[in-house]
């Protein structure tokens, strides 16, 4: 069972996406990461995914089908988000996030570092791993947990569970696999899987 004041203390912890992508880009500076591990692929990794979010940042196209639809939810939201400056598929996807929080204001995004927020990724474990990023979608007038979301668009998310039913693990070359496709796909997919959480909020906007 969902412990509330869980959230409710991750929550007073949370930052704002543009106060997280300050904080990633003043730890590039410093040649350090987030999260209780400091190696060298770690710091490596943040760096990696400074830039690719500033790209994402810069060039994200939201279609005009998926753009109606976000803007005509209003209903009020807070998207509490798990991650760590290193992950690879938050550099990717945290920006989409972004883009929809900001063109629907009744979404409040916020951001919580994982190693900092133990209790709280316990609580949205993915078969049983401590994934990210997860998003957690709370209605702002009940309080209560609509959805949650990630740590992968749903059709990379299909593509990694047939790999490792396949293979076992997931290996470095398909890991590279995965960046070309979310270059490939521009965002498009997490933007359909967002917009598809939205929905779950007020449905009726979305028939």
């Amino acid at each position: 069972m969902m412990n509330n004041h869980i959230i409710e203390e991750s929550l007073k912890k949370a930052i704002s996406y543009p106060k997280y992508t300050k904080l990633v880009e003043q730890l590039v500076e410093e040649k350090s990461t987030t999260g209780d591990s400091k190696t060298e692929a770690l710091i490596e990794y943040t760096k990696l995914n400074d830039r690719r979010m500033k790209r994402w940042d810069k060039t994200l196209k939201i279609p005009v089908n998926l753009e109606e639809k976000i803007i005509s939810i209003d209903s009020r939201a807070t998207w509490l988000v798990i991650t760590e400056s290193w992950c690879g598929d938050a550099a990717h996807v945290m920006p989409v996030i972004n883009k929809v929080a900001e063109l629907n204001k009744n979404i409040n995004f916020k951001v919580v570092l994982r190693d900092e927020n133990e209790a709280l990724m316990n609580q949205f474990l993915t078969n049983g791993s401590k994934s990210i990023p997860k998003l957690i979608m709370i209605d702002d007038t009940t309080n209560e947990i609509v959805s949650t979301y990630g740590p992968r668009p749903n059709t990379v998310t299909q593509m990694v569970n047939d790999f490792k039913k396949k293979h076992g693990v997931l290996t470095a070359d398909f890991k590279q696999d995965l960046q070309v496709w979310y270059n490939k796909d521009k965002g498009q997919s997490t933007l359909e899987d967002l917009t598809e959480l939205l929905c779950e909020l007020q449905p009726s906007s979305c028939l």
